[in-house]
């Protein structure tokens, strides 16, 4: 072969190999921008007193509402407002405990309430997730945030005190995202979205497309309301925007326009693989997610129904599924007389269209429960999909007479949920639509999936584990009031869900909550112990079941093992723990073989002799076997999680 042929051969071959390598890379972005997401954790606060996940699930499937009386610590009394004087409003948004968060009394004073709540609801995500919020630290961690600020700055420069100096860092919207990360220290994107009431939705479809291009590698992604002052009320009573008597009547035929309410959500994300090989618990996988704009529609503030259509059909293609694949979707739903028809022709043309006749589009909304929480809204939905998802039932709709009769229902299979429904297993998963329109005309759509089944934990495929008889659950908290307060909260817990395991709750305590100052540490072999010492611990009271103290000096997150030296050892240590646990004996046999070449007596032979025997009285026996058994001891303790 003539070497410009052989040249010609060379190239043709490099070409082809450069065509295969930028194949598969093609294939792997493909991938990458279309991988499922699972919401590993969630924080929150709404009104009737919700606090967690399980408070709002408890909420909307009693069927309740959450609209009370204004506050009556706002200064709300005497504004004229020419509307019911009702809303669903989060009583206790002023408490906090800056020093928790390592921030000055005078500085928190100044901070927006909804920063306030943004860092508490951060932080319960991550550890609802399993993770140590303290070990992000300088992690590529996103935190994508829907939220605009209120009046408070405004409130704090004008008080006698005024901001001291803080008003910079305590007022700007571009801080809600901010200061969570810098508290936690967190490095990836921080992005404070605005686009009025899809703000939180958008924020969260950023988070994943941001999770998918690899930018960050764990996201927190939520919205927050806070209203300090009644402004609202007043401005939509004016353009007839207000319901009544305060309450969202969605899809109704009575319904007479929107009520308000306050609430933050948060979501920690990761991409499904991630969470998988994490080992962090899969609430709800997201599948798709789509942003779009009204454009130049019949007026700024006006919903537009073809906009609506496309985003939703965008959001199916990136999830990869049809219409027919989504039984519910969680509305936008605000009770208005102009918006509720445009979302449910939307939804018609698309869910409603081609499904099988027993299996129509399911619709419902949050708003019933908890008014419209504008910035806060589209997380809020969510969290509600979520939670419907992982319990097999789609709650009901509050305060539906009847169908509106402005909307054609004989167009699609579309059907209010004026009643929960059980959630049947059909063989494929659960699948819920969460929609969110913004008066700035930008509209988001997610698709949520039910979680995958969890596979077998590790070490329960037959191989014998060794359960320890004494069992630590171990709390800390900044101070004694709040390590008071931790073990209230953890009884109550546990009074919820009495089937955990002693086991699994001390591994959690320990491997996903951070260690502070303040400690304790409840021991029992039973959980009837556990929880005597756990009671005692919330109350205050004396109990040789639960010890506490205060670390002195820096707290750090990592755990260390002392050993000890001579004259620790007794006859028979180790012998039931060698038999008992695969992993003990594991490490004892690695120590017998270091061992081997310096030694002349077996080291399982000396753990198993008796105490008369000469051995036990030689120190070049007894030391070398001391550090086998706690080599070993430390293996236990780190299969444990420690």
């Amino acid at each position: 072969m003539s070497s410009s042929m052989s040249e010609v051969v060379d190239a043709l071959r490099a070409s082809l190999l450069e065509n295969e390598r930028l194949r598969k890379q093609n294939q792997q972005l493909t991938a990458a921008s279309s991988e499922p997401v699972a919401i590993v954790g969630i924080g929150c606060r709404y009104p009737g007193g919700v606090n967690d996940a399980e408070g709002l699930w408890r909420l909307v499937s009693e069927g309740r509402d959450a609209m009370s009386g204004f506050p009556t610590d706002r200064g709300w009394e005497n504004w004229d407002v020419p509307t019911a004087r009702t809303g669903a409003f989060l009583y206790d948004a002023g408490n906090f405990d800056p020093a928790f968060f390592r921030i000055s009394p005078r500085e928190a004073m100044a901070m927006d309430p909804q920063q306030r709540l943004l860092l508490e609801t951060s932080w319960e995500a991550l550890e609802r997730a399993g993770i140590d919020p303290r070990s992000l630290k300088g992690s590529r961690t996103g935190v994508f945030i829907g939220g605009a600020p209120q009046e408070y700055g405004a409130l704090v420069m004008n008080s006698a005190e005024g901001a001291g100096g803080y008003a910079l860092t305590g007022a700007p919207g571009s801080v809600l995202s901010g200061r969570v990360s810098y508290v936690l220290g967190l490095e990836g994107p921080a992005v404070t979205v605005d686009t009025a009431c899809s703000s939180s939705l958008v924020a969260l479809h950023l988070a994943i497309k941001s999770l998918r291009t690899g930018e960050c590698d764990l996201a927190l992604a939520g919205g927050v309301l806070v209203l300090v002052t009644p402004s609202i009320f007043a401005e939509f009573s004016a353009t007839g925007g207000s319901a009544g008597d305060g309450r969202c009547k969605a899809f109704a035929a009575s319904a007479d326009g929107t009520g308000w309410g306050e609430g933050a959500g948060v979501i920690a994300i990761q991409r499904l693989s991630d969470a998988l090989r994490d080992g962090n618990p899969v609430l709800a996988v997201i599948r798709g997610s789509a942003a779009n704009q009204d454009g130049a529609s019949n007026g700024l503030s006006a919903p537009n129904g073809p906009s609506q259509q496309r985003v939703i059909r965008a959001a199916l293609a990136n999830a990869g599924l049809t219409p027919a694949d989504v039984d519910m979707v969680e509305a936008h739903g605000t009770g208005t007389t102009l918006g509720d028809p445009i979302e449910a022709e939307a939804l018609l043309a698309t869910y409603g269209q081609d499904r099988p006749d027993d299996r129509p589009l399911w619709l419902g909304t949050l708003k019933s429960n908890i008014g419209h929480t504008q910035a806060a809204a589209g997380i809020s939905g969510v969290i509600k999909a979520a939670l419907a998802l992982r319990h097999g039932i789609m709650p009901k709709t509050l305060h539906v007479d009847e169908p509106t009769p402005e909307v054609d229902w004989s167009a699609g299979a579309v059907e209010l949920l004026t009643e929960a429904r059980e959630w049947p297993e059909t063989g494929q998963p659960r699948r819920v639509g969460v929609s969110s329109f913004g008066i700035s005309g930008t509209n988001a759509h997610v698709i949520l999936e039910q979680a995958p089944e969890a596979g077998p934990a590790e070490g329960t495929d037959g191989e014998a584990t060794a359960a320890p008889q004494v069992t630590p659950w171990v709390l800390s908290g900044r101070n004694e009031a709040a390590l008071r307060a931790q073990a209230a909260r953890l009884l109550d817990h546990l009074a919820g869900q009495p089937g955990l395991s002693p086991q699994d709750v001390g591994f959690s305590l320990i491997g996903t909550r951070s260690a502070f100052e303040q400690r304790a540490v409840v021991l029992g072999t039973g959980q009837d112990d556990l929880l005597a010492g756990l009671r005692s611990l919330a109350d205050g009271t004396d109990d040789t079941g639960a010890v506490s103290g205060r670390a002195a000096g820096e707290v750090g997150n990592g755990v260390v093992f002392v050993f000890p030296g001579q004259g620790s050892q007794w006859v028979g240590m180790g012998r039931e723990l060698w038999d008992a646990s695969p992993v003990f004996a594991e490490s004892m046999v690695a120590c017998e073989r270091a061992l081997a070449p310096f030694v002349d007596w077996s080291l399982r032979d000396v753990v198993f002799r008796g105490a008369e025997d000469p051995l036990w009285a030689r120190v070049d026996v007894v030391q070398p076997v001391l550090w086998a058994v706690m080599v070993s001891l430390a293996a236990v303790w780190r299969s444990f999680g420690v």
